[in-house]
């Protein structure tokens, strides 16, 4: 008998996270499910934790890992028709979780489906910004581009049998597959009441390097691409004064202003060195990477299931 989901979690050293995760996912509404970690040598206590789980242990050595290869070990060692993938530091908000993340998949013709992202408390301000830009509060099973992110997503296998991931690419594995099953004329889900928080508590340093990665794999998928030193620049600024302008709102502009120029500056930076030189950026999918749309405050929507009660409530969400 085939689980109505096989659940991938990609983890190294997430002992911090790893629990949260699984506490969340078994307390879902959808009960038949397999949950696969791969974990790329761990030096902590994380998958002596997830032991702790009814959770299958795929192993990969560091040396052999990229995020594309870890990916098609843990979907090959898969049951179900519908994989979802899951990043180890993230964990989600309700029980119906995985029944919303799945609802797109009703319809042949989506062959990918992901779900909204915030912060917690000390996540950095623009960061959350980006999580409100990539995750809107609405909804769109229909989009008329290829833009997801594996955080928190779900895909067909049979359609992974046909195109895995291409496991090359230093980042944005996740958007090659989905430009490729775009191209294919399937359809990509986003879908907000699936929602998890996502905690990155990144160094700067980590930050320019994890936006360098995606800069090159940009690159890669679209080789015509550049992001140049204009680019760099109209990106920074224009980010930095949208984000000076919702702190401003939330009359927290003194508190984060240092902290919001430094963001922007280590995510443009990496993104400006890991594009190097190439041609023009699709538009579409330039704006929705990097060009923030200045719009009314998001409003909290308010769901008719409760929020998962977690054993650790120790981090605020926001």
């Amino acid at each position: 008998m085939k689980p109505d989901c096989s659940i991938i979690i990609r983890a190294f050293n997430e002992e911090k996270h790893i629990a949260r995760l699984l506490e969340g996912i078994f307390q879902q509404t959808i009960k038949d499910i397999e949950v696969i970690l791969v974990d790329s040598g761990s030096l902590d206590g994380t998958v002596e934790i997830a032991k702790k789980f009814p959770v299958e242990i795929v192993h990969i050595k560091p040396i052999e890992f990229t995020f594309g290869r870890s990916l098609n070990m843990g979907i090959n060692a898969a049951k179900s028709d519908l994989i979802v993938l899951a990043s180890a530091h993230i964990y989600p908000v309700y029980p119906d979780w995985l029944e919303r993340l799945l609802d797109p998949f009703s319809d042949n013709r989506v062959a990918l489906t992901y779900g909204k992202q915030r912060g917690i408390e000390t996540t950095h301000f623009s960061e959350k910004m980006i999580f409100s830009h990539w995750f809107p509060d609405i909804s769109n099973w229909h989009q008329d581009h290829p833009f997801c992110n594996n955080a928190n997503a779900a895909i067909r296998r049979d359609l992974w049998a046909e195109h895995s991931y291409n496991e090359n690419l230093p980042g944005l594995e996740d958007l090659a597959w989905a430009r490729w099953a775009f191209d294919q004329g399937y359809q990509i889900a986003y879908v907000s009441e699936a929602e998890i928080v996502h905690v990155h508590n990144e160094t700067w340093r980590g930050i320019s390097n994890r936006y360098k990665r995606e800069g090159m794999a940009f690159k890669t998928i679209y080789p015509q691409e550049s992001f140049s030193k204009k680019d760099f620049f109209k990106a920074l600024l224009s980010n930095v004064r949208n984000d000076f302008q919702a702190a401003s709102k939330e009359k927290s502009l003194p508190k984060h202003w240092k902290q919001i120029i430094a963001f922007r500056w280590n995510q443009f930076l990496g993104t400006y060195q890991g594009y190097n030189q190439s041609g023009p950026l699709t538009w579409k999918l330039k704006q929705t990477f990097y060009y923030p749309r200045i719009s009314a405050e998001s409003k909290m929507i308010r769901r008719s299931i409760d929020p998962i009660q977690y054993q650790d409530q120790t981090e605020k969400v926001e």
